[in-house]
């Protein structure tokens, strides 16, 4: 799901470093609205390490492979502080290991950060909606999917309406992207099972870590 060097033009890559940078400006704020952003850096902290080595293990599935992205579940325990955790996973799998790439960070974090934000959202609300009694299950389970469908598909536009008018071939081009985002769409349940199940193991032994910056407010 990471987009690497030289597959984007030089415009969309500076644009979305910019709109990344706005974005990530107005999660911080929301962060530091919280007024506990200091007591929720260890959460974080954990998220953004599992973010970052679960990135680097890909399963092959023909003709492609894929790897977890945990953007819903990042966006259902961190909020807001989703988008700068993300954002310091991407830089430092980009310079660690080359997995993504210097000039591609922005649009990458577009890719992954806005659909964990998304997720926050859709998990505050379905949580403080829905029965208790599954409420919690529901709104896990559609976090961590929609994280995935989000950012499926906001790869597929980037990637579909970036193609060079001059490619040789513009319609293999276009199965090989289209190809790359059906592989990943099984993720949507993976993940959405493994956040409904991590959110519920923490409802019984460790609450409090499902609250916290998902109270901020702009």
């Amino acid at each position: 799901m990471h987009i690497p060097d030289g597959v984007i033009p030089a415009t969309v890559a500076v644009g979305s470093y910019v709109v990344a940078g706005a974005i990530t400006a107005y999660a911080v704020n929301n962060v530091n609205k919280a007024g506990n952003a200091q007591e929720q850096v260890p959460k974080a902290a954990l998220l953004t390490a599992a973010f970052f080595v679960t990135s680097l293990i890909h399963i092959p599935i023909p003709p492609t492979s894929v790897h977890l992205l945990l953007s819903g579940l990042m966006g259902a325990l961190l909020g807001y502080f989703a988008m700068p955790a993300i954002l310091v996973g991407l830089i430092l799998q980009a310079i660690m290991f080359g997995h993504g790439g210097l000039t591609t960070i922005g649009v990458n974090a577009l890719i992954l950060g806005v659909p964990a934000l998304m997720s926050h959202h859709l998990f505050e609300l379905l949580k403080n909606r829905l029965p208790e009694k599954n409420g919690l299950t529901i709104a896990g389970f559609v976090a961590g999917g929609s994280g995935i469908g989000f950012s499926v598909l906001l790869f597929f536009a980037i990637l579909i309406g970036t193609i060079p008018a001059d490619m040789l071939d513009v319609d293999l081009e276009r199965q090989a992207i289209t190809a790359l985002t059906i592989a990943h769409l099984p993720l949507i349940l993976v993940e959405g099972v493994a956040t409904a199940m991590l959110v519920n193991y923490l409802k019984r032994v460790k609450p409090e870590l499902l609250k916290g910056l998902s109270d901020a407010r702009a």
